[in-house]
């Protein structure tokens, strides 16, 4: 019962401070602040200055920035117009055609850019008006889009991922190895939707594309050619052993400066508009994060983690019972919060549960990135559709519909991952990683 109270207690103060507009990371700090106030007799402005330094201090954290900036500087590129170039030819006689760019794009533009938004702003102006002028079902375009654009969050590098990593003391490198094969597989699975559904579907009737030879195939290839160096540079330095992230992190930058260099849109506004786009970006998730340290902090004078976990601890529940409780609390609480924010606004207390119930926690992070994922394409506050009615003009309503195949196959992808758990496990206990 007195668990009870102090998460309503929280609970109105946070959504008090977040429904007045303040900041996720300002909001968090309020509510840690009342937490000290109330349950310790320590002075709250000593440990909140302490906790918020050591939280942005952090040498883990270094690899978030370089990643976001590097992912602006790709945004501002002539990538987009390639990558559709490069892959077009080999989409289209696939069931489903040109569909499949959407997602094939948004995974090869997720493993350089780890943000979901810039996923899904960068395929989406390449895809959008191709697939409309071939007469694509505008449903299926929307709908494949903010279901494959989720995919950022998961393959490597992926700031959701370094952000649970940094809140949970985990290995970086691993979490990021531990994404790719479910991040492939999640992709595979959208792809089989698309095939089915264009086989089924009374109104898929989009123009016929021109034949082209393997040779021309080949040569149009040429253009997929810059971004895939730059994914072996920065995948594969981690995976040999030869970098840690934040080291692969700035070779993704200096390497995303040569590319924009190489094809003449490097000014010098594009490298200050991307210079300050990741600035932003990075400031406003830094905040988050110290706001979450401070308030774990708050919440462990409490007892409030060790009473939770107690407490599903006496309700006796499985490892698939916990899990399925989690997965309706995130999905719950993603109509409300971003990604970034639900896993530091609640890690403190999931996970001394995981871990008492002997769940992997590299594992764990995986699990909870699907369902955040779902969270992008969940109204009210689903990232992914303001952004996707941003580009299109479409009604809320419309792209929300549009979404919900993707959303169920999250689901499905949840269930694969409990089922066959070396999916994420395998490749991560395989590699040799140097020491950060």
């Amino acid at each position: 019962m007195e668990n009870l109270s102090v998460i309503i207690l929280f609970l109105f103060v946070l959504f008090t401070l977040l429904g007045t507009g303040v900041w996720v990371g300002l909001a968090l700090m309020g509510v840690a602040w009342v937490g000290m106030e109330l349950f310790t007799t320590r002075p709250v402005g000593d440990v909140m200055i302490t906790t918020i330094w050591s939280a942005s201090s952090s040498w883990t954290l270094t690899a978030l920035p370089l990643f976001i900036w590097m992912g602006e500087i790709l945004f501002r590129t002539r990538l987009s117009e390639d990558m559709f170039r490069g892959l077009s030819p080999w989409m289209a006689r696939l069931p489903g055609g040109l569909v499949h760019t959407n997602i094939v794009g948004c995974t090869v533009f997720a493993a350089v850019s780890g943000s979901s938004a810039a996923t899904l702003t960068t395929v989406g102006k390449m895809s959008i008006p191709e697939l409309r002028r071939r007469n694509y079902p505008e449903r299926m375009i929307i709908g494949t889009l903010a279901g494959a654009a989720t995919l950022g969050l998961m393959i490597p590098p992926s700031l959701t991922l370094i952000v649970y990593g940094v809140t949970t003391n985990e290995s970086i490198t691993k979490l990021f190895f531990a994404g790719i094969v479910p991040g492939l597989v999640l992709a595979g699975m959208f792809m089989g939707y698309v095939a089915i559904y264009s086989r089924i579907s009374g109104k898929w009737s989009p123009d016929e594309e021109p034949r082209m030879s393997i040779a021309q195939k080949i040569q149009n290839s040429r253009f997929l050619i810059p971004v895939l160096i730059l994914i072996t540079v920065v995948i594969g330095s981690m995976y040999l052993g030869y970098a840690t992230a934040t080291e692969a992190a700035a070779f993704g930058v200096i390497g995303g400066l040569v590319l924009a260099a190489s094809q003449g849109s490097l000014t010098w506004k594009t490298f200050t508009e991307s210079l300050m786009g990741a600035t932003r970006t990075s400031a406003m998730i830094a905040l988050i994060l110290a706001g979450a340290a401070f308030l774990s902090l708050s919440m462990g004078f409490t007892g409030l983690p060790r009473g939770l976990a107690n407490l599903i601890a006496d309700w006796d529940l499985s490892r698939f019972e916990l899990l399925m409780v989690l997965l309706v609390f995130y999905i719950i609480l993603g109509c409300f919060l971003d990604g970034i924010s639900s896993v530091v606004l609640t890690m403190a207390v999931v996970e001394p549960m995981i871990r008492d119930a002997g769940i992997d926690i590299i594992w764990f992070g995986i699990f909870i990135v699907v369902v955040v994922e779902m969270a992008q394409i969940t109204p009210p506050i689903g990232f992914n559709l303001f952004v996707l009615q941003g580009m299109t003009n479409h009604e809320m309503s419309f792209i929300a519909r549009a979404s919900i195949p993707m959303f169920l196959i999250m689901v499905v992808m949840v269930f694969v991952l409990i089922l066959f758990p070396d999916i994420a496990t395998w490749l991560p206990e395989n590699i040799r990683q140097r020491p950060s």
